[in-house]
């Protein structure tokens, strides 16, 4: 760690060089208040604003950088690891002058966890209040490198923010590069001190990282999954479910749900996070799961007593909550964001935009701008979730019961329908998306693809991604049962949804894990397993019978016409019909029919992974498999999940 921190020191040249641990932070909150970094909130927590340009994460700026050309996929934006390290080191050469590089030691895993080994990290960063989001959403200490079997075995993850007024964000001279250098356990973010671009353990290292070295190692799956746990106090019966939702979809509101109101003395939900899971094959066969984070970095927008009041309470009075990018009163010291309220507060006085234009001194025409940026955020420590499960740090984790998928769409898919066969319920995930809701990009209700939620953070092919899922599922003894769900669906006439949503999402779990122990049967059909009115735990729900018919109902020819017309080939219709020479509005259900013996990059049907590969096609495997890397690569699937693929042809075949 010394060497490393020596290097990047030569390399930024600081000031000054401080160890953080996550004691410090007390002492860091009152530095950063003392220069004027950060402000204090009315309810004791913090307010912090980012510069004008630097707001969200940028994907386009975003790289995965490796030694071999093979690991080039669709989504990861691969880039030559000599090539973007080298462009990166001479960014950020100088770029610390005047400034201190703080050190942080951090853990992204319950200490004593199995996969502990590829949870260390070091990030070094230039921005104190990068420091103070990183001790609320990682165990900080320098006790995690101590501790190391292998003294050189953490992920090197150095963050420099460089002048963000003059780095051309957005324009063909952007000068951001936020790069993962997977082979090497390296993360080189430059020119940001925002969210995913500067907490370099969350996203690059819990999602980017941790995603190669589960593939790599061939030991675990890290995938963008919030995790909650449901117990039946009638029966003392507890259940685990894990599952990926894209943007907008409800994953965070779902992961913090509470049972409704009519069901609460039955049921405890527990949340176990929001966010990421790392999921791995246990000593006895079950599938196990973990939240490798120690906090939660929330949306405020919209978060309210009525759609998240378990957010809410997370963030309130005492919480020492960091806030970005909201409203703020200079007065009084709220925050104040869009939704928090049905409408702003009416006394303008002393409220500042996030920008730090003062509300009251807006044009007429500005004055139904947003006072929050529709991306501002909560940070908060996962022991402020006033639910948070008691075993959230078992070193062991807990067992997963069921994985789900869900998207918004207004009428493709129905509440919910459960998929009982693995390989069906993983091609499920990778086909995943959700509606574009920007009507003024002109996509309103078009499907953006996003695999199992993980589009922004691939870091190895798609279908070596799809193979290392049957790999680890296909290990699995006690398999969970996979479902799609959706609480979007709209009435086609005036618009309004048909599902009440929030807390009674739980009525659809509850009804999958019934399912699972065999206490109900649903309805079979085409496409998983429906719930009938029947089976549905309904007490206190006030919905009407005909919105409820149509929530359990798939039109099938319309999903068909829809699936031919629109879907493409997954990953992407611009990449896989182009080298085949079909039209890019070909469906996946009739070219790859068609041709079932073409080869498209490496997106190989599930038959072909655990199939010995054809003549003329194994020279570049030929290569002796020097890391880890290459023997995951060659290494075979699982007999049961080969079985089970098998039993998928009609599907994960023609895929």
């Amino acid at each position: 760690m010394r060497e490393y921190v020596r290097h990047w020191a030569h390399v930024t040249r600081p000031d000054r060089i401080e160890v953080v641990s996550a004691a410090d932070d007390a002492r860091l909150i009152r530095e950063s208040l003392a220069a004027g970094e950060i402000l204090p909130t009315s309810d004791g927590g913090y307010y912090a604003r980012s510069h004008r340009k630097d707001t969200a994460r940028s994907e386009e700026r975003t790289v995965v950088a490796t030694s071999d050309p093979a690991d080039k996929g669709v989504y990861n934006n691969w880039r030559p690891a000599a090539e973007m390290t080298a462009t990166v080191t001479g960014l950020m050469r100088g770029a610390s002058v005047g400034k201190t590089m703080y050190v942080v030691p951090y853990l992204m895993a319950p200490p004593g966890s199995p996969l502990a080994r590829y949870a260390v990290g070091v990030e070094l960063t230039d921005h104190r209040t990068v420091a103070l989001h990183m001790i609320r959403m990682a165990r900080v200490g320098i006790e995690h490198i101590d501790g190391l079997g292998e003294p050189a075995g953490f992920v090197r993850a150095v963050h420099v923010t460089g002048d963000l007024e003059n780095l051309g964000q957005g324009t063909a001279h952007d000068r951001r590069h936020f790069v993962t250098v997977a082979d090497e356990r390296t993360i080189l973010h430059y020119g940001s001190s925002y969210g995913g671009n500067a907490l370099l353990g969350k996203i690059a290292h819990g999602l980017r990282q941790a995603s190669y070295d589960g593939w790599a190692s061939g030991a675990f799956l890290a995938e963008q999954f919030m995790l909650l746990g449901i117990t039946d106090r009638q029966t003392g019966r507890k259940h685990h479910i894990c599952g990926g939702f894209p943007s907008a979809s409800g994953k965070t509101n779902l992961a913090m749900t509470l049972a409704p109101d009519a069901l609460g003395d039955r049921y405890h939900v527990e949340f176990y996070g929001d966010d990421i899971t790392w999921l791995w094959v246990g000593d006895d066969g079950r599938l196990y799961g973990m939240n490798p984070e120690f906090g939660v970095f929330g949306v405020a927008k919209d978060t309210n007593a009525a759609t998240n009041p378990t957010a809410l309470a997370a963030i309130g009075p005492g919480t020492e909550t960091l806030f970005t990018n909201v409203a703020y009163n200079t007065k009084t010291s709220e925050v104040w964001w869009e939704g928090k309220t049905e409408q702003p507060p009416a006394d303008l006085d002393g409220w500042l935009d996030w920008t730090g234009e003062p509300v009251a001194e807006r044009s007429p025409e500005r004055r139904g701008d947003p006072w929050a940026h529709p991306n501002s955020r909560f940070t908060t420590t996962l022991s402020n979730v006033p639910n948070l499960a008691a075993d959230y740090a078992a070193p062991s984790g807990v067992p997963i019961d069921a994985i789900i998928f869900g998207g918004r769409t207004r009428d493709r898919e129905p509440l919910i329908r459960a998929i009982t066969d693995v390989a069906e319920g993983v091609y499920d995930g990778l086909t995943l998306g959700a509606e574009a809701t920007f009507a003024a990009e002109g996509v309103d209700g078009m499907l953006r693809y996003d695999p199992m939620s993980m589009r922004p953070f691939m870091s190895y092919p798609e279908g070596r991604y799809a193979e290392h899922w049957l790999r680890i599922i296909g290990q699995v003894t006690e398999k969970p049962i996979f479902a799609h769900v959706n609480w979007f669906q709209r009435d086609p006439e005036d618009g309004r949804f048909l599902w009440p949503g929030y807390r009674d999402n739980l009525r659809a779990l509850l009804w999958l894990m019934r399912l699972r122990d065999g206490e109900v049967r649903g309805v079979p059909s085409p496409v998983g397993v429906l719930p009938a009115k029947s089976e549905l735990l309904l007490d206190g729900l006030r919905i009407d019978e005909a919105d409820l018919d149509r929530l359990l109902t798939i039109d099938l020819s319309a999903g068909v016409r829809r699936s031919i017309s629109a879907r493409g080939t997954w990953p992407g219709s611009k990449v896989c019909p182009r080298r085949s020479g079909r039209p890019t509005t070909a469906s996946p259900l009739t070219w790859k029919a068609a041709r079932p013996d073409r080869k498209v990059g490496h997106r190989r049907v599930a038959a072909e992974v655990a199939a010995r590969r054809p003549p003329g096609t194994e020279g570049r495997d030929r290569r002796q498999p020097s890391n880890l890397r290459e023997r995951a690569r060659r290494a075979p699937v699982a007999a049961s999940a080969v079985r089970s693929a098998s039993s998928s042809a009609g599907i994960l075949g023609r895929w």
